[in-house]
């Protein structure tokens, strides 16, 4: 399979916990459907502190994993939103 665009898209969206609503990433998003997937390469900036949980509430909202060769955090459905 293709890998994903290493520039990718331009529109940046924030993404926060869905409980504590914490700020979580800014990340380059395309496309105009729900939030599954996260390249590691898109997120522009970074609140975590530990990979995948939350730093206010400590309920993980993510699992990293391998998208097409690429490294990826698989978002848990209902736990993160996005604007």
């Amino acid at each position: 399979m293709a890998k994903p665009n290493k520039k990718g898209p331009t529109k940046t969206v924030d993404i926060f916990c869905m409980k504590c609503k914490t700020p979580l990433y800014k990340y380059r998003k395309g496309g105009k459907g729900a939030l599954v997937k996260c390249f590691k390469e898109r997120i522009s900036v970074d609140f975590t502190v530990e990979a995948g949980v939350c730093p206010q509430c400590n309920i993980p909202f993510a699992r990293e994993t391998l998208i097409r060769g690429v490294a990826a955090y698989k978002i848990i459905g209902g736990k993160v939103f996005f604007k």
